[in-house]
């Protein structure tokens, strides 16, 4: 029998997030996005399809890059106005009971100490059901906003992000002992001090002192997921993460990188097994294949080139707009993803994008694929790339908010509960425990390249 699957809604509290364009389709409701009843409905719907988790992405700058504006990308909504994601997150936990959240923050606007503090918080109201998804941020407008001249470079990003990480290891697992809070009313001792510790932390980037302002949470660190799919990118999650978040146009590029993962996860001492690794995937689904491409082609009148093509220039750092539709992209060094760049141009030889293909094929999805059929073609193709691929799971991207999460409930998500490969209900625990077993709460030693209690 074929692995458990893994599903994540992909979303962001923004308006449209993947698809330039869609949002102007009648029946989408993501311009409901500052209503947080909104984003309950949602949490519910995806409880009841027993998806694992809502991963919410998130951009900390305007992606200005095309045509050397914003203008695009306001006036299409590519990924503005975005809020929070954090924010949301307390409201739909507290109306459901098992859903996980993956939630986007930059570490490299971040303090440690203070992120800490804000993912402990989390955990705790959560009942331990948090995930942080690490990033190092990619935009300029971001970094001059934060105040920086420029985006610091790409592979000094992921030199800070190491020792970001390792303060936040020792905030969160080596401060606090197990047993040092007490809550002993009879003795008026809430907490023994001799069991909470200073970490001390003097490096490069961070000095931290102190002990961690939080209690242990029930999972202590949120389950780590890292989204960088550059070499360092890689090695950075080989590391460090327990889930890794990947994207490609086809099973057989998404292939190259996780088999490069799993073998930097060896190096590091790692089982290859230690990371679960998502894909986007975007499900174009109806009742019948025809009924799929006549949604597809009605979804592909809504797309808007200038919106699509800004978000791939904020994404790769390249100004589309100097480029004629029909010219073909050649690969560029950029201070941005990386990765965004390399699978279009590097990862398929055969394989040349015309700067209008790349508009319709980004239009709807991003940089994964879209996949157009019945729900019996959807979950055969769910089941290719598990086996092609060797994923674990998928990022399950929208077309129409809340549809596109609606109709894959309705329609896919039991047929793939009928073949053993997605859950039919869930297990008790937190979330790293649904992820990864009963009893698997805690980072194990060497997991992450430290020692941690327990």
């Amino acid at each position: 029998m074929s692995k458990r699957i893994y599903l994540n809604a992909f979303d962001m509290n923004c308006v449209g997030h993947q698809s330039p364009g869609l949002w102007s389709h009648p029946e989408d409701q993501s311009e409901r996005y500052n209503d947080l009843g909104y984003w309950v409905e949602l949490a519910k719907l995806l409880e009841k399809g027993k998806f694992d988790g809502l991963f919410l992405a998130d951009v900390l700058g305007v992606y200005d890059v095309y045509n050397g504006s914003r203008d695009s990308a306001v006036e299409q909504a590519v990924q503005v106005p975005a809020n929070d994601p954090l924010l949301l997150v307390s409201a739909m936990a507290h109306a459901t009971k098992h859903l996980g959240f993956g939630i986007t923050y930059s570490l490299t606007y971040e303090q440690p100490y203070m992120l800490a503090r804000r993912f402990s918080t989390l955990d705790h109201l959560t009942d331990g059901r948090v995930a942080w998804n690490i990033v190092s941020s990619y935009l300029d407008s971001a970094a001059k906003n934060l105040g920086l001249k420029q985006q610091i470079e790409h592979d000094d990003r992921y030199e800070i992000a190491e020792e970001f990480l390792d303060v936040c290891y020792k905030l969160w697992e080596e401060s606090w002992e197990d047993d040092a809070v007490l809550r002993d009313k009879e003795k008026k001792v809430f907490a023994n001090p001799k069991k909470v510790h200073d970490i001390n932390h003097k490096g490069k980037y961070f000095e931290v002192p102190g002990a961690h302002l939080c209690e242990p949470s029930p999972q202590r660190t949120p389950v780590l997921y890292q989204a960088g799919a550059s070499s360092r990118g890689r090695a950075f999650a080989a590391k460090h993460a327990e889930c890794v978040f990947t994207a490609g146009p086809t099973a057989e590029i998404v292939k190259k990188g996780v088999k490069d993962l799993r073998e930097k996860a060896k190096e590091q001492g790692r089982s290859p097994e230690d990371l679960l690794v998502f894909t986007v995937f975007t499900p174009i689904v109806g009742r019948t294949e025809e009924e799929a491409y006549q949604k597809y082609e009605t979804l592909k009148s809504y797309i808007s080139y200038d919106g699509a093509l800004s978000l791939l220039s904020g994404w790769t750092g390249i100004d589309f707009s100097q480029y004629e539709p029909d010219q073909t992209l050649e690969y560029i060094e950029s201070n941005a993803i990386q990765s965004a760049v390399e699978v279009f141009t590097k990862a398929d030889p055969n394989k040349k994008w015309t700067i209008r293909e790349l508009a319709t094929f980004v239009g709807i999805g991003g940089r994964g694929p879209v996949i157009v059929g019945s729900a019996e073609q959807i979950a055969d193709e769910i089941e290719y790339w598990v086996n092609e691929a060797d994923v674990d799971g998928f990022n399950i991207a929208y077309t129409l908010a809340p549809g596109s999460f609606e109709d894959f409930v309705e329609l896919v998500v039991p047929i793939l509960q009928d073949r053993g490969l997605v859950q039919k209900e869930y297990q008790e625990g937190t979330y790293r425990e649904k992820l990864f077993g009963s009893g698997k709460n805690r980072l194990t030693n060497g997991q992450v390249g430290l020692t941690v209690q327990g």
